[in-house]
């Protein structure tokens, strides 16, 4: 029985030490294996960049930047063709609006002048005016003082020595 214990210590402890080497081996593959996820990584990575290197080198930004005016350009040309496409069709009848406008006036003119021809006016007496009247209106003393207005005074006088006329 002892001999067994013994044998059971020791098979404990190898299957501690297998145990632990299995652990390690474990380990080292899987660090293996990310090591050969890295480096595919890396390569593949590598491999993106040439390709990428390889088509920019046919690319230049000046030329970029030229095509996307001519893009923008293009857009711009054909945003003006859809607005004239969607505007409303207007038949070119030889017509120039100003003209027209012009002519309109004129019409209207004519119109006003032969209203104005055919409007009657009165009667004039036909006497003859007298070449002064028979008598002179008296003016107010105030209008013999103030001289701040000669031409109101002017006035008033002429419309006495018509109002003196008329009766």
């Amino acid at each position: 029985a002892l001999q067994a214990l013994k044998r059971k210590k020791r098979f404990e402890k190898q299957l501690s030490q297998v145990d632990g080497t299995l652990s390690t081996i474990e380990f080292q593959r899987e660090a293996l294996e990310n090591s050969h996820t890295n480096t595919e990584v890396l390569r593949n990575m590598g491999f993106a960049a040439k390709a990428m290197k390889a088509v920019h080198e046919n690319m230049d930004l000046n030329k970029i930047d030229d095509l996307m005016q001519d893009i923008t350009e293009q857009q711009d040309i054909a945003q003006e063709i859809s607005e004239a496409f969607s505007q409303r069709v207007q038949f070119a009848d030889g017509f120039d609006e100003d003209e027209l406008l012009a002519e309109l006036e004129e019409l209207e003119q004519e119109e006003l002048n032969k209203k104005m021809t055919k409007m009657q006016l009165p009667n004039v007496p036909a006497s003859s005016l007298p070449s002064q009247p028979s008598r002179k209106p008296s003016m107010p003393p105030s209008a013999h003082r103030s001289r701040a207005a000669p031409s109101r005074r002017t006035e008033d006088d002429d419309f006495q020595q018509l109002a003196a006329w008329a009766t």
